[in-house]
């Protein structure tokens, strides 16, 4: 065995266990929200003490006194010099306790218990090759999904993303069909209907727990011109007639993606639009891991949960988050016969947005 260097063991030792800060300190996330305590310190003027956020949450205090320190020493919330009153910096407001803003991230964050649970249908999957779809997940899959994306949507996708795409904000507002496929809990499909109301727009999905919580929130809204299918019994039309597609995060996810992509092809009228969203991937590993921050993160995320759903099946492509750069993209497009292919200038963190055309 070759010796240890001293120092390159110190650097690893800190390496792994601020990997293990970052866990402990996503299930304090988790508990934050769960807890009220980010809007709770959103909700006031002024620094608290531990003392003053316990009785407005109703919690214990040395709880909570615990648990600001977890946060201050994580710099996510703000305290002062004798470390004894905290508060939210307006980014802490919005990207914690503010669900309007389209930079509110505590829909990941929501499924962490959801999460250690699937630790040993993971130790089954790494012998067999299957993984697992999303209702094996259990019920907060969809919510936090939801939770993630639906500011996003209600924020960017109408005015933002839908002009720019050719021809079809006027085919929409004058009674024109939309799909969205990988609909979720059916945020896109709503934002969409709520915005063209002539239009008819229509959500598929495989997720039976997705599904009902669409139809739970589409019957909330009173969205008439909004439905939502289950594509295993009810499958995309083939008449050549849809106006806009919409796949969102979800072809990386699928177990045949290429037969779903001429799925698509043969759903979409011939001057329709194919608005593929997925995640920003560079070409290779060695890429990722190079120029992309959070890609050990989403190569975990694919573990645990994408390249789970896309090997849900024998046979399945198993593409993984990382798995769609832009140049499979265009290749599995082209393959599934279409011809046209661009990326739009979408600013978005983490995917990219492409318009794709027959």
């Amino acid at each position: 065995m070759a010796a240890i260097d001293a120092d390159a063991l110190k650097s690893y030792s800190f390496t792994l266990f601020s990997k293990l800060e970052g866990a402990v300190t996503a299930l304090m996330i988790h508990l934050g929200d769960r807890l009220g305590l980010y809007r709770a310190l959103a909700d006031v003027d002024a620094p608290v003490t531990s003392a003053e956020l316990a009785s407005r949450t109703g919690l214990d205090e040395r709880w909570v006194r615990e648990w600001l320190y977890n946060q201050g020493a994580a710099k996510l919330v703000a305290f002062d010099d004798t470390g004894s009153r905290f508060w939210l910096t307006p980014e802490g407001v919005a990207v914690t306790a503010d669900p309007d803003s389209p930079y509110y991230g505590m829909g990941m964050f929501l499924r962490m218990p959801s999460m250690s649970l699937a630790v040993e249908p993971l130790v089954e999957s790494f012998h067999t090759g299957v993984g697992y779809d999303y209702d094996a997940r259990g019920t907060d899959v969809a919510s936090s999904v939801e939770m993630g994306m639906a500011p996003w949507y209600r924020h960017n996708l109408v005015p933002v993303v839908v002009p720019m795409l050719d021809g079809v904000e006027d085919r929409l507002r004058d009674g024109g069909r939309a799909v969205d496929i990988g609909c979720g809990s059916g945020q896109a499909v709503l934002t969409l209907a709520d915005a063209f109301p002539e239009a008819d727009v229509r959500g598929y999905d495989i997720s039976a727990l997705a599904l009902e919580r669409a139809e739970a929130n589409r019957a909330a809204r009173g969205v008439a011109n909004a439905s939502f299918y289950d594509a295993r019994t009810d499958p995309l039309p083939t008449d050549g007639a849809t106006d806009f597609v919409i796949t969102f995060d979800c072809i990386h996810d699928m177990t045949h993606p290429q037969e779903m992509m001429a799925a698509i092809r043969e759903a979409i009228a011939p001057d329709g639009s194919w608005l593929l969203v997925d995640i920003k991937a560079r070409e290779s590993f060695t890429e990722n891991a190079a120029k992309n921050p959070m890609a050990s993160m989403m190569y975990g995320m694919s573990v645990m949960s994408c390249m789970a759903s896309a090997l849900s099946a024998p046979g399945g492509a198993g593409l993984g988050t990382l798995g769609l750069p832009e140049s499979r993209a265009r290749a599995m497009a082209e393959t599934a016969g279409f011809t046209r292919f661009q990326r739009l200038p979408v600013d978005h963190p983490v995917n990219a947005f492409y318009e794709i055309r027959p």
